[in-house]
């Protein structure tokens, strides 16, 4: 997509940051700002820029993600429209970019369920064995149930 002149934003969703570190971000803990950050920021409602996001080389964006956004997820446990936190990000930069994809971790955790809410189409990779397939159905089910 970026190689055809569109804007792209990477968001990394997951606290194991593999998508931070496959852009060649082998210390996602020592990077300042990440996603947890942002969403910390949203919840507290302070004024989101363009703060956090890494320029790569490749003409995309990305928004990196480290163990930070474990802790947050605890702390989203108490917060009202809890589900909606990462959208209102998101919203503030669908007109920057073409393209935002989010990369999540493979559960229904309130990270997961946050870029679902604030995504419009959902791709979901999956092995084609036994296993991978029937963790797709579950989680297929989990999201008719929101």
């Amino acid at each position: 997509m970026a190689r055809q002149g569109k804007k792209v934003l990477l968001i990394d969703a997951d606290p194991q940051g593999s998508l931070t570190a496959s852009l060649g971000y082998v210390e996602p803990d020592d990077i300042g700002t990440t996603l947890a950050t942002i969403m910390m920021g949203v919840i507290n409602d302070e004024e989101i820029g363009e703060e956090g996001i890494l320029h790569h080389k490749e003409q995309i964006d990305l928004l990196p993600a480290n163990i930070e956004l474990s802790a947050l997820e605890v702390t989203m446990s108490n917060v009202m429209s809890r589900e909606l936190i990462m959208k209102e990000y998101i919203d503030t930069m669908r007109s920057r970019y073409d393209y935002i994809l989010i990369d999540c971790m493979p559960s229904l955790g309130m990270m997961t369920i946050n870029a679902l809410v604030a995504s419009d189409m959902v791709l979901i990779p999956v092995q084609a064995a036994y296993l991978p397939v029937k963790g797709l159905q579950q989680l297929i089910t989990g999201l008719f149930l929101w």
